[in-house]
């Protein structure tokens, strides 16, 4: 009995060894899976972010076309009345603010570099890319979108902060222009 109960120990742990193979594989292969989803999600949001980074730069460009119009807006309406031809305090605040608010706008509406990844312009894209595995790839695709994105935040972080002071300086114009106006009716009725 002892040798048909140690033949059937042994059967029973090949049987086991078996089965923990089996088991492990099954991990491996679900394990794939997970890391395969996994940077499927990731890709997916970072590409979420990105066009929200060029909603942004739309709507910052936006900002920038109304601070050109009321600007404008305020020089006519300045040329019109002739006030800025009238030598004062108020003349010389407004002639500056124009020039600081124009300064700022130009400085929002330069060109500025827009970065893209990947570069298609990199002649190795080919090689370097398309030899990497699927999961190698799609990991390499999302850093190099990683980058991207903190690139151009930057890019928009510049404009935003030139509209900030734009808009700021606008509103200053256009209360020294409201102070003028005031200080001019108020004199010729005097």
């Amino acid at each position: 009995m002892t040798v048909i109960h140690h033949i059937f120990a042994q059967k029973a742990q090949q049987l086991d060894e078996i089965q923990q193979s089996k088991e492990h594989k099954k991990s491996e292969e679900l394990q794939g899976i997970r890391s395969s989803a996994t940077l499927e999600l990731a890709a997916q949001d970072v590409r979420t972010v990105i066009e929200e980074q060029k909603q942004q730069s739309h709507l910052l460009t936006t900002k920038l076309n109304i601070l050109f119009v009321v600007n404008g807006a305020l020089l006519t309406c300045l040329t019109i009345t002739r006030l800025v031809l009238q030598p004062s305090v108020f003349s010389f605040g407004e002639i500056l603010g124009f020039f600081i608010n124009f300064s700022l706008l130009i400085n929002a509406f330069l060109p500025r570099q827009v970065a893209v990844s990947p570069n298609l312009g990199d002649t190795k894209f080919l090689e370097r890319y398309l030899a990497l595995a699927p999961e190698e790839y799609k990991l390499q695709m999302i850093v190099n979108q990683v980058a991207t994105y903190n690139t151009n935040k930057q890019r928009l972080d510049d404009i935003s902060q030139s509209l900030t002071y734009s808009a700021y300086v606008t509103w200053t114009i256009a209360f020294i222009i409201l102070l003028h106006m005031v200080s001019f009716s108020f004199a010729r009725r005097i």
